[in-house]
C-alpha cells in the first residue's frame, strides 16, 4: 500500500499537509491503511467462462489490469466487472455467446501491463479488451506520467493487433472508506490526476476511454454498499455500477468487430 517516505514527499505539494502536524497525521493514517485487512485475490476469478446462448459464434472479451479487473472483493466470476459486462453483452447481442477471460493480476501497476498484453495475445485474438488499472499507481505514489505511458503502450500493442480497447480510468479514491480524512482527500486528488493522464495517453493510443471517477464516483461516495468489507475494493454492487458505465463503450467496440448487429 502506501509508504511513509513516499507519502511525506507527496505531502510537500499539498495544502492538506502544509504543516508538520498535518504531515504527521497523514503518516499515521498511512500506517493504519497499511495495517488494514484487505480482500484477498482468488485465482478462480481468472477462470475462463462462457455467458449466453450455446452454439452461437463467440465474442471474446478479455480483462487486463489490477485487482479490480480480476474481481477482488467478490467470490463469483458472475459478480466481477467482467462477468457482469459479459452478462449485459449477452443479453443485448441477440443471443450472442460471450467468452470471458482475464489476464489481470492483483497488485499490478501500469508497468505490468506489457506482460498481460503478451498473455492476452496467446491463442485466438480477443474481440474486445478492457483495461482497468491505476489504483496501485496511486498508492505507490509513482510518476503519473510514467504510468500513463505504460498504459498507452499497452493500448497501442492491442490496437496494432486489431483489437478494440476500452480503458476504465482510475477510480476516485475520495470515495474509498479504507482511508480516513485527510488522507482520503489527498489520495482522491492524486487519483483524479492519474485518471486525467491515463485518459490522454489511452485516447492518443486509440482506446475508448471511460472516466470511472466522474461517471461513478458520486454513487460510491453515497452508497457504502458499493464497496466490499475492506472499504477499498468494489462489492458486487460496485462492479455492477462499473459494468453499466463501461457497457456503452464496450458495445461500441464490439460493433467495430461486427457484433451487435
Amino acid at each position: 500500500m502506501i509508504t511513509i517516505k513516499r507519502l511525506a514527499r507527496m505531502a510537500t505539494v499539498t495544502v492538506i499537509a502544509g504543516t508538520v502536524g498535518g504531515a504527521a497525521v497523514l503518516a499515521a493514517q498511512a500506517m493504519a491503511a497499511r495495517a488494514r485487512s484487505y480482500a484477498k485475490p482468488d485465482m478462480r476469478l481468472a477462470m475462463r467462462s462462457s455467458v449466453g446462448a450455446v452454439g452461437k459464434p463467440p465474442m471474446r472479451l478479455v480483462l487486463l489490469g489490477d485487482a479490480t479487473a480480476l474481481g477482488v472483493g467478490v467470490d463469483r466470476v458472475a459478480d466481477t466487472v467482467g462477468g457482469q459486462l459479459a452478462a449485459l453483452l449477452a443479453e443485448g447481442t441477440a443471443g450472442r455467446r460471450v467468452e470471458l477471460s482475464s489476464v489481470a493480476v492483483a497488485g499490478s501497476r501500469s508497468s505490468d501491463l506489457a506482460t498481460q498484453v503478451a498473455r492476452a495475445l496467446v491463442g485466438p485474438a480477443p474481440d474486445v479488451a478492457v483495461i482497468l488499472v491505476g489504483t496501485n499507481d496511486v498508492t505507490h505514489l509513482g510518476r503519473g506520467s510514467d504510468a500513463a505511458e505504460y498504459l498507452g503502450s499497452a493500448c497501442r500493442r492491442l490496437r496494432d493487433a486489431g483489437i478494440p480497447v476500452v480503458v476504465g480510468t482510475c477510480p476516485d479514491f475520495g470515495a474509498l472508506r479504507a482511508f480516513a480524512p485527510p488522507l482520503r482527500q489527498l489520495l482522491g486528488w492524486r487519483s483524479r490526476g492519474v485518471a486525467k493522464q491515463q485518459a490522454t495517453a489511452a485516447g492518443a493510443a486509440g482506446a475508448v476511454v471511460v472516466d470511472l471517477g466522474t461517471r461513478t464516483g458520486a454513487v460510491f461516495r453515497a452508497d457504502a454498499g458499493t464497496l466490499c468489507h475492506d472499504g477499498f475494493h468494489p462489492s458486487a454492487d460496485g462492479y455492477r455500477v462499473w459494468a453499466h458505465a463501461l457497457l456503452p463503450a464496450v458495445e461500441e467496440a464490439a460493433a467495430v468487430r461486427g457484433f451487435l448487429h
